[in-house]
């Protein structure tokens, strides 16, 4: 059992009769009143993201996971296919498990939560960023960069990043999985 003192990013724990992932929380502590952890989780059966307040002091029932290292092989339109790079079985995952599936391409290393219990993989954490190619965008307009304009471009996966006009097609860019952001231009 684990109280709300031990919540953190990624603390995976039992609730409402399902497992759910800590994306965000927040130790609040009002003037008045007790104090309490204000918590965003997301489901690591169905992908739903439900936000909830627990009291100091609460009980939770956290869920004993293993973390391995997969790489991703191939989506198949309904699974995506990882193959375990230590040992080399395979696995493969709804859509829901994914956090970003739209910033992964074929051969990315990421980290696959396992429950310790049964086995079963419960979601996947993508590294902290992603260098991708740039595939189609609008060529920038000369005199508009006064301030931070962004335009949308296409990567190799087919997810669309806003990027600032300087970027071309065949560019590669660093992106960050989290929040799906340009974060800079990476030269070869």
């Amino acid at each position: 059992m684990a109280t709300t003192s031990d919540i953190r990013n990624g603390l995976c724990i039992r609730f409402n009769n399902d497992i759910y992932k800590i994306t965000e929380f927040l130790h609040v502590k009002p003037g008045k009143g007790p104090a309490f952890v204000r918590t965003k989780m997301k489901s690591v059966t169905s992908g739903r993201t439900l936000e909830n307040t627990f009291s100091a002091g609460h009980k939770l029932e956290d869920v004993r996971v293993e973390t391995h290292k997969f790489q991703f092989l191939y989506n198949d339109g309904e699974f995506y296919h990882f193959m375990n790079t230590e040992d080399y079985t395979q696995i493969r995952l709804l859509e829901a498990a994914l956090d970003r599936p739209d910033l992964m391409k074929e051969g990315e290393v990421v980290t696959v939560i396992i429950n310790a219990e049964d086995n079963m993989p419960l979601s996947v954490e993508m590294p902290a960023s992603v260098v991708l190619e740039v595939t189609h965008t609008e060529p920038g307009v000369k005199g508009n960069t006064a301030t931070n304009a962004t335009k949308p471009a296409t990567v190799e996966t087919g997810a669309e990043v806003n990027v600032p006009l300087f970027i071309n097609e065949g560019d590669k860019i660093k992106i960050e999985t989290e929040k799906g952001t340009y974060k800079e231009r990476v030269k070869e």
